[in-house]
């Protein structure tokens, strides 16, 4: 691809980066975690290469029990693992045609497909909601209650303002919240101890850390639940997605339903033993703290979910960022090729 079109390709993703912060958690990009070595059990001749790029934050912690098979030579597969620090360095790679499955943030996958002439394809949900609110106020017990409070968030010009604000929307109560808009997490979470009376909305792990930061902090509701309330029917309030280049699932079809299942299974065997995970995590670079991560790990919306049941939640997710600002996810909806249903 030219060097114009990925530019283009880039720009485009402006909005869209912002999705950093439902996904990332730390600040430096993690080196790629080569998956064998010349220590390791030699793969068969039928063992298909393929290289996985991922987030370093909640995209890549379910995906650390597969990055321990493959190092240790148990995978069907032949892996290579590159942990990347922002949506923009995947994207770049994917455009380059230097992965052949990355896992990218929702709305970045639809930007993805549209900017190159459907040539990725969704093929899991492999995030859903990471988003909680977190108040410290007795009178704040559920979502409603936020009518005549502050909520501070991040995310301005990108999915978190456009999720809040459908929700405060679809609730009936936009009118009368005010949303203040930090440029990251920590900083939420500070002005959130400064004024007990607000709310803030916040991704993990920093829903959980503020549990610790702010006194009598508590986390009155998941986003996600939220949104099955008032979104449209069988879609779910959608973090990240995992893609294909649409020639590598055409050459290697049985390679990519073997990557679904072996992320299946890291992904339960993750969620089954957060102690362990979290160890694994920190090991990995993806999160520095391991009391913190192995807290996080069970509202971190870790999933794989494929098939009708991922068309549908992502479609209807899509759609409602679409209404907001159809830049967001590329500037239309992509068709029914996206979606692989196989």
């Amino acid at each position: 691809m030219t060097g114009s079109k990925i530019a283009k390709v880039l720009g485009g993703l402006c909005a869209a980066s912002l999705c950093l912060v439902l996904l990332g958690c730390g600040q430096a990009a993690q080196p790629a975690q080569e998956a064998n070595d010349s220590s390791e059990a030699p793969k068969t001749a039928q063992a298909t290469e393929v290289r996985v790029a991922s987030l370093k934050g909640l995209t890549s912690i379910g995906l650390v029990n597969l990055m321990e098979d493959a190092k240790a030579g148990s995978t069907a597969n032949s892996y290579t693992f590159d942990i990347v620090g922002t949506p923009d360095e995947v994207v770049q790679k994917v455009v380059n045609g230097d992965v052949d499955i990355a896992l990218v943030p929702a709305n970045v996958a639809s930007v993805l497909y549209n900017k190159t002439d459907g040539k990725v394809q969704a093929i899991d949900i492999n995030t859903l909601s990471t988003l909680s609110l977190v108040s410290a106020n007795s009178q704040v017990k559920d979502f409603t209650d936020l009518a005549g409070k502050t909520v501070y968030l991040t995310g301005k010009g990108a999915s978190p303002q456009y999720v809040l604000e459908y929700l405060l929307s679809q609730a009936g109560i936009s009118d009368s919240v005010t949303l203040e808009y930090k440029s990251e997490a920590p900083e939420a979470v500070a002005a959130l101890a400064q004024d007990p009376t607000a709310a803030a909305v916040l991704p993990q792990p920093f829903a959980t850390a503020a549990l610790s930061k702010v006194e009598g902090a508590t986390a009155v509701a998941n986003l996600g639940d939220v949104w099955k309330q008032y979104a449209p029917q069988g879609s779910q309030l959608v973090t990240g997605v995992t893609i294909v280049s649409a020639d590598f699932l055409a050459a290697h079809p049985e390679a990519v339903q073997t990557f679904i299942k072996e992320q299946d299974a890291s992904v339960k065997s993750v969620l089954a033993d957060p102690d362990k995970a979290a160890t694994l995590v920190v090991s990995y670079g993806i999160v520095d703290n391991e009391a913190v991560a192995a807290k996080a790990i069970p509202s971190c919306g870790l999933a794989c979910v494929t098939g009708q049941d991922m068309k549908s939640a992502l479609e209807g997710y899509l759609s409602v960022l679409f209404e907001a600002n159809p830049a967001s996810v590329g500037g239309g909806m992509p068709t029914e090729d996206f979606y692989w249903l196989d």
